[in-house]
């Protein structure tokens, strides 16, 4: 059994439930509503809370971390982010421990479990997966689980509907001028 193999099943990592907390995390923000969940200590607190992570530390590192995330994730469309990511970007408290004698990311606090888990994707290669809708309307964070890894909205029946629709209206008008 090859290593990566092992430590999978001897730690009872999962690779679905980081995506869905990094998913999460990037999501604590929605652009249509203008809901941002790391806007306060509190609402911060209860995301943390109700993922069972530990504490939730700084809101405004939350923040800073997950405003940089985000631009690194549009750029996987090769969009250029209208923030370009900090370079200090702050970190949650993580540790490595031995696991069935096999090294694993830790938490010590909110911020740290999601900082591990998009430690773990990239290492395995699933971390170009994680985008961002490019609609200007929406910017939902998404997993890519195309084949080809060239999925470009969240929702082909909404966001890519309306670009699709849109491109066709324009190149209606310009033949039609």
């Amino acid at each position: 059994m090859a290593a990566g193999a092992r430590a999978v099943q001897e730690t009872g990592w999962d690779a679905e439930r980081d995506v869905e907390l990094l998913l999460a995390f990037l999501n604590t923000v929605n652009m249509t509503e203008a809901i941002d969940v790391l806007d306060d200590e509190r609402t911060w607190r209860q995301w943390a809370a109700e993922r069972g992570l530990g504490a939730a530390g700084a809101t405004h590192k939350a923040r800073a971390s997950r405003d940089a995330l985000r631009a690194v994730a549009l750029a996987h469309h090769g969009v250029q982010a209208a923030m370009s990511p900090p370079e200090g970007m702050p970190h949650g408290s993580i540790r490595i421990e031995l696991s069935a004698g096999v090294p694993v990311l830790t938490a010590g606090d909110a911020l740290g479990a999601v900082l591990a888990a998009a430690a773990r994707l990239a290492v395995l290669g699933y971390w170009e997966r994680i985008k961002i809708c490019p609609a200007d309307d929406c910017r939902l964070a998404f997993y890519d689980r195309s084949r080809n890894r060239s999925r470009t909205w969240c929702s082909m029946r909404v966001c890519g509907n309306r670009e699709k629709a849109r491109n066709w209206r324009e190149r209606a008008r310009s033949t039609a001028s």
